[in-house]
């Protein structure tokens, strides 16, 4: 599913799929982690499955798509909402500590801000539950109106543009071709 919600949503032909993990070698992690990744090696000619990805690479593009057991991937959601909280913090804390930090801060402040937006974790607020039959994104339970209206708007261009239609459909194919 997470394969196809990326092609539907992201227009990537072959999307990459990784399991997180503790480690990327096969005798690493949790027996249901490893047992899953065995699982998805046995689909090779389904999924594009790339083997397992740590945290420290989730960010690095290694992957289109990871999947996470719920404790694990919320722990990793949480941690790159807090660490981009804190580089905001002290990027702020950085350009307000001088008077030359100020005024570079003058010159720099569209790009600042800019960076700002991008890390923004309410700009991606609405987690998409796949395998329901029907729109269901859940919003982060601390977030804003901000944040609100990007997980309504999600669930509105879901059914705006037959989301669930379109991921039967590729689902289908998949099955047929395995």
């Amino acid at each position: 599913m997470g394969q196809a919600y990326a092609r539907i949503v992201t227009g990537i032909k072959n999307p990459t799929i990784s399991l997180l993990n503790v480690g990327e070698e096969e005798q690493k992690g949790l027996d249901y982690i490893k047992d899953a990744s065995k699982i998805l090696l046995s689909l090779k000619d389904t999924i594009n499955y790339t083997g397992f990805i740590e945290g420290d690479k989730i960010t690095q593009g290694h992957s289109d798509v990871i999947i996470a057991d719920g404790f694990s991937g919320n722990v990793s959601l949480k941690t790159a909402e807090g660490t981009a909280r804190l580089v905001t913090f002290y990027l702020k804390q950085a350009l307000t500590s001088s008077l030359s930090s100020k005024i570079g801060y003058f010159f720099a402040k569209k790009a600042i801000n800019d960076f700002r937006m991008h890390m923004d974790p309410r700009k991606y607020n609405g987690a998409v539950f796949l395998g329901l039959n029907g729109v269901a994104v859940k919003s982060h339970g601390g977030t804003d109106s901000y944040g609100f209206a990007n997980a309504i708007s999600v669930s509105v261009d879901m059914v705006q543009y037959n989301f669930i239609s379109d991921l039967r459909n590729v689902i289908s194919k998949s099955i047929l071709n395995f």
